[in-house]
């Protein structure tokens, strides 16, 4: 069965070079770029449904009857939220450096976090601009010169309308009421020194959708998907095989 990829706030579909290398041998793989990135048309409704219900035109024209979902970081909101309102859809999720809810230290407020991401943008600077900068700050210590560059490949794509707009829906995201209404075998991957969604964050999804598992990569950040391709790979194989089987 084919897989959909969605990627973070400062990805695009790029951002996914070493899964798509990886698994398109034994499936379709489409890595999509989200609603007002790269050529993608933007919302009309900039909402999370919105985001969701654009997953499925994507498989829709895609010609994807059911699929297997990965979302990473803002990318695994939308995966949450396309799980809740497309569940027929799909036949498995993962979700990778992931939140249950924008805020879920407690500490960080949506006026804040919302006007520093922000300033750049509003002082004339492109996302490729400042992207150099957030992607060496989320990603673990151990991160490849050739990870930050495919990463960097990525962000040329992420345009200001495309970013602003996901800024404003990221921080509406909440699902801690819902996970429990995610009946899909689900698999939930963060890197043990991800600071910007750690470990316990991903360890509630896990704990709150019936059936999910957590995996924790060693010394991986928040960019674990080209931080420890191999190992994202690998579960990422196992997992679809072993949701395919249950399937018949």
């Amino acid at each position: 069965m084919p897989a959909v990829l969605l990627h973070g706030l400062l990805g695009s579909r790029m951002a996914w070079e070493p899964q798509l290398a990886a698994l398109s041998d034994d499936r379709t793989v489409l890595a999509w770029d989200a609603p007002g990135y790269g050529s993608a048309a933007a919302l009309t409704s900039a909402t999370f449904g919105a985001y969701a219900d654009a997953v499925a035109r994507c498989a829709d024209e895609a010609g994807f009857d059911r699929f297997h979902l990965v979302g990473l970081s803002f990318g695994g909101m939308i995966a949450q939220h396309a799980a809740l309102r497309h569940a027929d859809r799909l036949v498995s999720l993962t979700l990778l450096s992931s939140s249950p809810k924008f805020g879920f230290d407690g500490v960080t407020t949506a006026e804040s976090w919302r006007a520093a991401r922000l300033a750049p943008l509003d002082a004339g600077r492109r996302p490729i601009d400042f992207a150099p900068d957030v992607l060496r700050a989320i990603s673990g210590p151990g991160i490849s010169p050739d990870a930050i560059a495919s990463e960097l490949r990525a962000a040329e794509l992420v345009t200001d309308a495309g970013l602003r707009t996901a800024i404003d829906v990221l921080v509406t995201h909440d699902t801690c009421d819902a996970l429990a209404r995610i009946h899909l075998p689900t698999l939930c991957i963060v890197g043990d020194a991800d600071a910007e969604t750690p470990v316990a964050y991903s360890r509630f999804l896990a704990d709150h959708i019936p059936d999910a598992r957590l995996v924790v990569v060693p010394r991986a950040g928040h960019l674990v998907h080209v931080e420890a391709p191999d190992e994202v790979n690998r579960l990422l194989a196992g997992h679809f095989a072993s949701c395919e089987a249950a399937h018949g």
